[in-house]
């Protein structure tokens, strides 16, 4: 077992390489699972991970909105935030806008971002609350803003606020 975990770790270092959005990469080894006598465990262990990984993105969008609470303006960080909308279908259920964040600190930094969905008249139909934690410095995350009111109405997604901590 140390063999491997040491050449596995000689192989994966001094690549230099990274996949755009990519905040670090982790390895982990751990013996082979035990087969279970039916699917359902597997199944089960997939939904406790979408739960926990949920639960993560909404401790991290409160602390998020108690972070902007204090922003006077736009913040500190507007300029490190881009935002795309995607591509608008009558069918779907919600509008969704992919947020980029480029941390251009030599620390890593929690981010707070307010994306609002905008209509053509201007009116904002919705405001959504990101929090991006541990962006790596000189790195790049992605994050997708979704919203359900502005489901199936062409929108133009906007940072109103970027907060970096």
């Amino acid at each position: 077992m140390a063999a491997v975990i040491i050449s596995g770790t000689a192989a994966c270092g001094g690549s230099g390489t990274t996949s755009p959005g990519t905040a670090r990469s982790t390895r982990t080894m751990s013996p082979e699972p035990s087969p279970t006598p039916s699917g359902s465990a597997s199944q089960r262990s997939q939904q406790e991970f979408a739960a926990s990984v949920s639960a993560a993105a909404e401790r991290n969008r409160q602390k998020a909105v108690k972070q902007l609470e204090g922003v006077r303006g736009t913040g500190n960080a507007v300029g490190d935030v881009s935002v795309t909308g995607l591509a608008v279908e009558k069918s779907e259920q919600f509008r969704s806008a992919l947020v980029r964040v480029t941390n251009r600190t030599d620390k890593a930094a929690f981010y707070a971002v307010k994306v609002e969905f905008v209509d053509a008249s201007g009116k904002v139909l919705d405001t959504v609350v990101l929090g991006l934690a541990d962006v790596p410095p000189a790195g790049t995350v992605s994050e997708h803003a979704n919203s359900r009111k502005a489901a199936g109405v062409k929108t133009i997604p906007r940072i109103a606020q970027a907060e970096r901590s």
